[in-house]
C-alpha cells in the first residue's frame, strides 16, 4: 500500500470535486481524525491515519484491503469512483439524497435477476 502520486491525486480530487465541490478539505479532515487516500492493487482506498500506521506492519502482499474503497485507477489514470464512496460523499454532496446508494444496489440485483432469468429460460428450451 502506498500514497497516491500527485498525478493520480490530481485526477481523483477533480473526480470528487464534482460531486462535493469546495467540501473535499472536509472528506479529509475528519472531527475524530484524519483521513487519508491510499492506493492498494489498483485501488484507492479511504482510511483513517491512526488505522494506517498501525497497518504498516503487515506486508502488501498479505494485505486484502484497508479502509473503504473509494475507487479505481485505470491504467489509462483515469479514476472511477466505486459505490462504496457513496456513504462517504453523500453528506457533503448538495444533489445526493440519502437512498441513492440504496438504488445503485437495488438496480444491480435487479439486472442480475433479469439477466439469470433469462439464461434459465433459454437453457429449459
Amino acid at each position: 500500500m502506498r500514497p497516491l502520486t500527485e498525478e493520480e491525486t490530481r485526477v481523483m480530487f477533480e473526480k470528487i470535486a464534482r460531486y462535493i465541490g469546495e467540501n473535499l478539505q472536509l472528506l479529509v479532515d475528519q472531527p475524530d481524525g484524519t483521513y487519508c487516500f491510499h492506493l492498494h492493487n489498483d485501488q484507492v482506498y479511504y482510511v483513517s491515519e491512526k488505522i494506517m500506521k498501525l497497518a504498516a506492519n503487515i506486508s502488501g502482499d498479505k494485505l486484502v484491503s484497508l479502509g473503504s474503497c473509494f475507487g479505481k485507477v485505470t491504467k489509462t489514470h483515469k479514476f472511477w469512483l466505486h459505490v462504496t464512496a457513496l456513504d462517504y460523499l453523500a453528506p457533503y454532496a448538495k444533489w445526493l439524497k440519502n437512498g441513492v446508494s440504496d438504488l445503485c444496489v437495488c438496480d444491480e440485483i435487479k439486472y442480475s435477476v433479469s439477466y439469470l432469468n433469462q439464461r434459465a429460460s433459454c437453457s429449459e428450451k
